[in-house]
């Protein structure tokens, strides 16, 4: 019976260094040919388990951006910066405040991002209390700290429309570089033919302009969880679902029963369940393997509907192709319904993980759109 291997990802990416770099010190040899065949099959992927992310929600609607954000207060010790886009009088940034300092991390900044003139689907008033104040709207100047405090890549999970992604490319295009963008968003078949999928409806031409930013090599490869794989029952939360009604039981004040109150809003406002498509989302940017994609290439009509297109044209960039649902929703489930602590625990972590140099506490002060 052979030695079992237990080697970590890490491991296997310094392998293939070691091994390509041998082959180009020794041109002509068996070596060489071992590290010419690992380069064309293409770079071994980053490792971006300790790099900062940045999320950019339109929390407060679908209450599936609420989860995804606590989701990750709790799970990703890096979390820096959260901003919100298609905002509503700067609610939705004093709605993820309220939030995260209800889940300890007052380490994360909330930024106040663009407004896109849609308050439909906005549930939340009344759930935020007074004193908390309105947050900063700087989003260029806290994405640039970001990077600024880190000398690797940033992650951006992106779970609202591109405006905010598009402003930082225009802006500071010196940063597109060191962004690994996961988007949710776009469809190759979205249930309506005659429209665009939620996220890249409502800014159009943001989302044309971070495609050509792809296209033109400025922003690295992208990825896109797109709707055709997160539109699904089967990562629902309805008032049938265990993870809700346990929301439902803790005390009020708490974060959980935010999000139950959350949940109930949209329940009984817009429809009687959420699709966890930007946990989902989440999920993919931190390279956990719930989630199938594959390199396309990508081209957007002028209404913003996503097609494949043929080699020689589009953005390159990965596209969602499936999901594990079933062990998706198990990890949502038990990110949330963890011990109280651990929560205190991320943001302990955080603090005393590498590559941080700047303390971002210290900072100044209907279902078809549900995606």
């Amino acid at each position: 019976m052979g030695e079992e291997r237990n080697e970590t990802a890490a491991d296997l990416r310094r392998y293939w260094s070691v091994m390509t770099e041998l082959g180009r010190a020794a041109p002509q040899s068996g070596l060489a040919d071992i590290g010419e065949a690992l380069e064309a099959a293409g770079p071994w992927p980053e490792d971006l388990r300790k790099s900062p992310v940045i999320i950019d929600t339109d929390i407060g609607g679908d209450a599936d951006d609420a989860l995804a954000v606590a989701v990750a207060a709790r799970q990703v010790p890096e979390l820096a910066v959260v901003i919100t886009g298609d905002e509503v009088r700067g609610e939705r940034a004093r709605f993820a405040r309220h939030l995260l300092d209800l889940l300890h991390r007052d380490d994360v900044v909330t930024v106040s991002g663009a407004s896109l003139g849609q308050s439909r689907y906005f549930c939340v008033d009344g759930l935020v209390p007074d004193s908390v104040p309105v947050q900063r709207s700087e989003v260029v100047a806290a994405v640039r700290k970001v990077c600024e405090a880190t000398d690797g890549p940033v992650r951006w999970v992106g779970m609202a429309p591109l405006t905010n992604l598009a402003r930082v490319l225009e802006d500071a295009p010196e940063l597109a570089p060191r962004l690994r963008v996961t988007q949710m968003g776009g469809a190759l078949r979205y249930r309506d033919p005659d429209a665009a999928e939620h996220n890249i409806r409502l800014d159009v031409e943001s989302a044309r302009q971070v495609l050509d930013a792809v296209a033109g090599g400025l922003l690295p490869t992208p990825e896109f969880v797109a709707s055709e794989v997160t539109f699904t029952p089967r990562i629902e939360v309805t008032a049938d679902s265990a993870l809700y009604q346990w929301l439902g039981t803790l005390r009020p004040g708490s974060w959980e029963r935010l999000l139950a109150d959350h949940l109930d809003r949209w329940f009984t406002g817009f429809y009687p369940g959420s699709m966890q498509h930007d946990a989902l989302a989440l999920s993919a940017a931190l390279d956990l393997p719930f989630v199938d994609s594959d390199v396309l290439n990508i081209e957007m009509d002028s209404i913003g509907r996503t097609t494949e297109a043929p080699q020689d044209r589009g953005a390159k960039v990965r596209w969602s192709l499936s999901a594990d649902y079933d062990a998706f929703m198990r990890w949502v489930s038990a990110a949330l319904m963890r011990p109280e602590g651990d929560a205190a625990a991320t943001r302990a972590k955080r603090a005393a993980g590498p590559n941080r140099r700047h303390n971002f506490a210290q900072e100044g002060a209907a279902v078809e759109e549900s995606e």
